[in-house]
């Protein structure tokens, strides 16, 4: 067991502290993520945008890259070849 030791101006400068289990923390910040789920039109064009890619990639057109910069500069010289 973990033993934290805050003094009394620690917690006034932080404005207080929570104690939870962990579990509770868990759900908490899994839900602190806004979700968003799309209807009509906007859910079907993401469905075959997310589709031509899977398709591209496992073709083997897709291309690797450490940023989007580099990624948009590799994709802009790839597609001119």
């Amino acid at each position: 067991m973990t033993t934290i030791t805050l003094s009394k101006k620690q917690i006034q400068k932080s404005k207080g502290v929570v104690v939870l289990p962990i579990e509770e923390y868990r759900r908490l910040s899994e839900r602190a993520v806004p979700e968003y789920f799309l209807t009509g039109k906007q859910a079907k064009a993401l469905d075959k945008l997310v589709e031509e890619g899977l398709r591209e990639y496992h073709a083997g057109k897709t291309i690797k890259a450490s940023s989007m910069k580099n990624a948009l500069r590799k994709y802009g010289k790839h597609r001119k070849s």
